[in-house]
């Protein structure tokens, strides 16, 4: 039953015309009589009261509850709004002689220009210079500078930053003397939002019961925020036909998605899969968009400035593709002529062709060499 929602004015009317229609004779009930103020006065009670039901109702349903009251609607049902992802990327430290090795401990802080961002050397043993011994990255002698990553304090897309905006080094590092970071930070993400946990709040109520596409699909949202995947089934990872066996590629906007995180996703999948099916989740293959062009610089503009924004703006477009979501060539362009500091875009090349770059479900595209002139 819908609520019919009363005015003061209308309270005030309608219970006027309730004492006027019981009185044999007329009532005063002009402004500023006693009658009249004892109405008005039952009049604000009433609108206060009808407040709280509507706050009793908002609180209530998932479709009205917002922040803390909806959190607590969902946990009912044991989901949780997923927490804020703090962004990542990688910083390049610098020195001016280097005669001698030196170390840049894990943990070490940066920030940025005005010291309002703070991010923290991260793990990477996949890099030649680190140290497991020495828990860092040791930089050896004749060595100018090394490229490692990095992870904002503050999760959320607070983190998001633009190219060369980290160059504070928070505590003097001997040998090492400069920080900047040559990329933007993109994959910073805010918690969920409101409107974002009602809609997975439907897709878990509506997989609770089934073993399907979708309800693997549910399971891989609901670790991270930021994934994107491709379930490909009957194959495995060799692409060898096999029934009752799919394959999950998931990546986290990195190309290289962590052990810990395909791991967590294994988990979550294995909650819902289909019994008697067998599955693998996998990182994506990263391809490479290798991109040349040349740009005219546009009036009240330097080259240099047209080539730095151009750089910025395609490596932020290339990235921003998902699974299996290849690129296309008339997007170069686009990008480029986007930018207020160009005027005209020629000689565009894609992987040495002036194709698509089109990829598989296992395929992920991310920025590769961007050379403008």
């Amino acid at each position: 039953m819908q609520l019919q929602l009363q005015t003061f004015s209308s309270l005030v009317s309608a219970a006027a015309a309730a004492v006027q229609g019981s009185a044999k004779q007329l009532i005063d009930l002009t402004v500023g009589s006693t009658l009249r103020a004892l109405l008005e006065a039952s009049a604000s009670v009433g609108l206060w009261m009808q407040w709280l039901i509507l706050q009793v109702l908002q609180m209530t349903r998932a479709a009205t509850s917002t922040d803390a009251d909806l959190d607590s609607w969902v946990a009912d049902f044991g989901l949780t709004r997923l927490p804020a992802v703090a962004a990542t990327g990688s910083v390049t430290f610098s020195r001016f002689t280097p005669t001698n090795s030196a170390l840049l401990p894990l943990g070490t802080q940066v920030k940025t220009a005005d010291a309002t961002l703070a991010f923290d050397v991260t793990q990477d043993t996949t890099n030649a210079t680190w140290n497991a011994a020495l828990n860092g990255y040791l930089i050896p002698a004749s060595q100018a500078a090394v490229t490692v990553p990095v992870a904002a304090e503050v999760a959320g897309s607070s983190g998001n930053v633009q190219a060369n905006t980290i160059t504070l080094i928070s505590a003097a590092i001997s040998g090492v003397d400069t920080v900047t970071n040559a990329l933007a930070f993109t994959n910073g993400i805010d918690a969920e939002t409101d409107a974002a946990l009602r809609a997975r709040f439907q897709n878990y109520i509506n997989t609770r019961c089934q073993a399907t596409a979708a309800a693997v699909s549910y399971a891989v949202s609901s670790v991270q925020q930021g994934l994107t995947w491709t379930i490909q089934e009957n194959t495995t990872a060799a692409s060898i036909y096999t029934p009752g066996n799919f394959v999950v590629t998931v990546d986290d906007g990195t190309g290289d998605p962590s052990r810990a995180l395909l791991a967590n996703v294994q988990t979550a999948i294995a909650a819902v899969r289909p019994v008697g099916s067998a599955f693998q989740v996998l990182g994506p293959s990263v391809v490479a968009a290798n991109i040349s062009l040349t740009v005219i610089a546009a009036a009240g503009y330097t080259q240099t400035q047209a080539v730095a924004a151009v750089q910025s703006a395609l490596t932020t477009a290339v990235n921003a593709g998902g699974m299996g979501t290849g690129f296309m060539f008339g997007t170069i362009y686009q990008v480029a002529l986007n930018c207020p500091s160009v005027a005209a875009v020629e000689g565009v090349t894609l992987n040495g062709a002036t194709s698509d770059l089109t990829v598989t479900q296992a395929q992920v595209v991310r920025a590769g060499t961007i050379a403008v002139s």
